[in-house]
């Protein structure tokens, strides 16, 4: 295990070493807000039990700077949550349709966002820069992922995958997400890739 995580580190600072070598400006930009949108039933139940969890921030401080230790932690907590939580549907766990939970050994894909948001939280990161947020799959169906702002764009932690992309290297159609000055509010995102994105193994 010791080995492993290490290899997987060394994997992740090369990685980032490369990264870093590019310059933010030619990085693909950070997702669009168009508007206001509703947010989803599941987090607005979630809201009225957990409300310190969704009350607005008193300010936006604005794309966390993506240092190599913090690259590592995104990583690190992505591939944790990923290999710790077992996906099963809300119908299959609780016999409802929508529940957004904390999740212990079982959950769907909003748990493990939920979880994977308050692991950064409780490792510095900024909420305004931990937004949950809706997609589409290439099947049509809905998917929950959590994005996080980077001053080098907006990366995607998803449980369907244990690497970290970039948003627009996603074979996602983006919806909407949290704001990132009210955690309890939801925007409208325009996703404006213009080629078409494969589709990817689960």
């Amino acid at each position: 295990m010791t080995h492993r995580k290490g290899l997987s580190i060394a994997i992740a600072t090369a990685f980032f070493t490369l990264f870093a070598a590019h310059s933010s400006s030619a990085m693909p930009g950070a997702m669009q807000v168009i508007g206001k949108a509703n947010p989803p039933i599941g987090h607005y139940e979630f809201c009225r039990i957990y409300t310190s969890e969704c009350q607005a921030a008193s300010h936006d401080p604005g794309p966390v700077a993506l240092t190599e230790d913090r690259w590592r932690t995104l990583l690190d907590i992505n591939y944790t949550v990923n290999t710790s939580v077992e996906p099963l549907t809300d119908q299959e766990i609780y016999g409802v349709e929508e529940r957004w939970a904390y999740p212990r050994t079982v959950g769907d894909c909003e748990d493990f966002v939920l979880l994977k948001r308050k692991m950064l939280i409780a490792k510095g990161f900024d909420p305004a820069d931990l937004l949950i947020t809706v997609v589409l799959q290439p099947n049509g169906e809905g998917h929950a992922v959590l994005t996080v702002r980077t001053d080098h764009g907006d990366f995607v932690l998803d449980n369907m995958r244990n690497k970290v992309l970039l948003w627009s290297d996603t074979e996602y159609t983006f919806l909407k997400r949290q704001a990132s000055d009210n955690p309890g509010q939801w925007v409208k995102l325009q996703d404006g890739r213009a080629t078409a994105v494969g589709s990817v193994g689960h």
